[in-house]
């Protein structure tokens, strides 16, 4: 089968899924990357810029009017759709739903891989002929679709394994990557900082972002951690399998995931995990390995997803990175149960070995019409509301200079 894989395409996490996706299927069909919008493009990049890679027209001025920036030229799609033939587009991420009614109305299957999607949203699925979801909460959530399939996720095992790094501290480790807000970072920080033995360990930090600007308020509590070599913090881009080899223990209190990738791939690293007490990402602990922080409260996030944000309780995280410092003669059997755990659970080829057959089932719906007009009725109120702001701040300009 010819299968399109419609997805951001560099450094990221969601194109780390995509590309998984690839080589997992590549074995048995033809698959086609179509590189849509994203944060930034990885034209040139050998490791991204591939013969099955399509670059899709980037519009840097307009492309963030669309859902999570995932724009994409229809005369420049739908020319990628015929050249190659495709049969079948899995859309990895993809917000803004009208391409994948111009997919439709050329007849071509489509499947959704699940992450972003709010209560308005939820019923504009329908559009797709399937839905993969990754983790049991994403399941639930669509339990009511025509096709949906549960595959619980994984990694590369052989890519992301124990190191024989032994440290003269326990180091634990964290990566914000593009958000640390979300991924809990101010309060891994706060959590550390109020450590009682935290001199005897060290808290590695991984960052695309400028943590000075992304978390201002801890600026001070940063220079003094990092005065007193108690804390690293390495910023930019490292390819895969990242740092967890320098690291002894995994600290991820995320306020909100789609599934959370970097913990999958610390469990496979061997490292000791603590995360939030919430879906997803309790999905995959188990106590022999890991530890889950209680929540504090939950919250709205602005945009409206589907699921809250949740806050973990900062004191607690704290005491819970001092009992592993004070317990640390335990660290090498929970390090090896967590290997042991992905070998059994997270094998990502071992997990995903189904999808061509999922997606070999998957059946054209022609009874389309209804979601589609939907999907480009909102786009078009959404246009509308765009246009009238614009309008707006025009006339204001004018008005007063």
């Amino acid at each position: 089968m010819k299968i399109g894989i419609v997805t951001t395409w560099f450094e990221r996490g969601a194109a780390y899924v995509s590309r998984q996706f690839m080589d997992i299927l590549k074995s048995t069909d033809e698959v086609f990357i179509y590189a849509r919008g994203g944060e930034a493009y990885a034209q040139g990049n050998p490791t991204w810029d591939l013969p099955n890679v399509h670059w899709g027209i980037r519009k840097p001025k307009t492309m963030y009017l669309y859902p999570g920036g995932t724009y994409i030229d229809r005369k420049d799609f739908e020319s990628w759709i015929k050249k190659n033939k495709i049969e079948l587009i899995l859309f990895n991420e993809q917000q803004w739903f009208t391409p994948v009614v111009w997919a439709k109305q050329m007849g071509v299957k489509v499947v959704s891989y699940v992450d972003y999607y709010t209560e308005e949203t939820i019923p504009l699925f329908d559009i797709f002929d399937g839905v993969i979801c990754n983790t049991q909460r994403h399941a639930f959530a669509f339990r009511n679709h025509k096709s949906v399939q549960y595959i619980k996720w994984g990694t590369n095992i052989q890519l992301y394994k124990p190191s024989d790094v032994k440290n003269d501290k326990i180091v634990f480790f964290h990566s914000a990557g593009m958000s640390p807000i979300r991924k809990g970072t101010d309060l891994l920080i706060e959590a550390f900082y109020q450590a009682a033995n935290k001199k005897e360990a060290k808290l590695l930090l991984h960052t695309q972002v400028s943590l000075e600007k992304q978390l201002p308020h801890l600026n001070c509590m940063i220079k003094e951690l990092q005065e007193e070599g108690l804390m690293e913090v390495v910023e930019g881009t490292i390819s895969a399998p990242g740092l967890y080899h320098k690291a002894d223990v995994y600290v991820y209190p995320s306020r909100l995931d789609g599934i959370g990738l970097t913990l999958m791939e610390a469990i496979s690293a061997g490292l000791v995990c603590i995360t939030s007490d919430n879906a997803p990402m309790n999905e995959f602990i188990e106590k022999d390995f890991g530890l889950v922080t209680p929540i504090d409260y939950y919250y709205s996030r602005k945009d409206g997803y589907y699921w809250p944000m949740c806050v973990c309780n900062v004191s607690h995280l704290s005491t819970q990175i001092s009992d592993i410092i004070a317990n640390k003669y335990e660290l090498d059997t929970m390090k090896r149960k967590a290997r042991e755990y992905a070998e059994s659970e997270l094998d990502f080829e071992k997990n995903f070995k189904q999808l061509h057959n999922v997606l070999s089932s998957v059946k054209f719906d022609n009874d389309y019409e209804k979601t589609a007009q939907a999907i480009l009725h909102k786009d078009k109120e959404g246009m509308k509301k765009y246009l009238f702001v614009i309008e707006t701040l025009v006339t204001i300009k004018k008005m007063f200079g």
